[in-house]
């Protein structure tokens, strides 16, 4: 009894030793980066265009609208002819400031499109206001969705 007890302790204190000698690491990648996200934010540029862009409506023009033509309708008559002037004007209100956000917004604005092969092989699209020194095949870093030379 005394001999399977002391062997039973051996090979646990043995298993116990050998298990501290393994590695939970994975095997050196080989590569240029040291992790697999970074190959992700590297890239060549495939192409320049310049490109039109059109802000969509936000819907404040239609908010702001209709408040103040409420606020004025309000100001109109009393009882139940009061509570119409203030719908037709919160209702007037949102249509002439949702015009007026429309005309504002119907300038399109120039941004530069830049495609980028990444070293990872995906391919990224990314509109910039400015260009700085950026050419068509350029080394560049991918930043917060920004496109730098490298």
């Amino acid at each position: 009894m005394r001999t399977m007890t002391t062997t039973i302790s051996v090979l646990l204190a043995s298993a116990a030793l050998l298990g501290g000698c393994a590695s939970n690491r994975p095997p050196a990648q080989q590569g240029y980066y040291s992790n697999p996200a970074e190959s992700a934010s590297f890239g060549t540029i495939d192409a320049i265009k310049m490109v039109a862009v059109n802000d969509s409506n936000s819907g404040t023009g239609a908010v702001a609208g209709g408040v103040v033509g409420a606020l004025l309708g309000n100001q109109v008559g009393s009882g139940s002819g009061r509570t119409a002037a203030t719908v037709a004007g919160a209702v007037g209100g949102a249509l002439v400031g949702n015009n007026i956000e429309s005309q504002r917004k119907a300038q399109s604005r120039q941004q530069y499109q830049i495609s980028v092969r990444m070293d990872n092989g995906d391919y990224r699209i990314i509109n910039q206001d400015v260009l700085d020194d950026l050419r068509v095949g350029n080394r560049v870093r991918l930043i917060d969705g920004r496109v730098y030379r490298y």
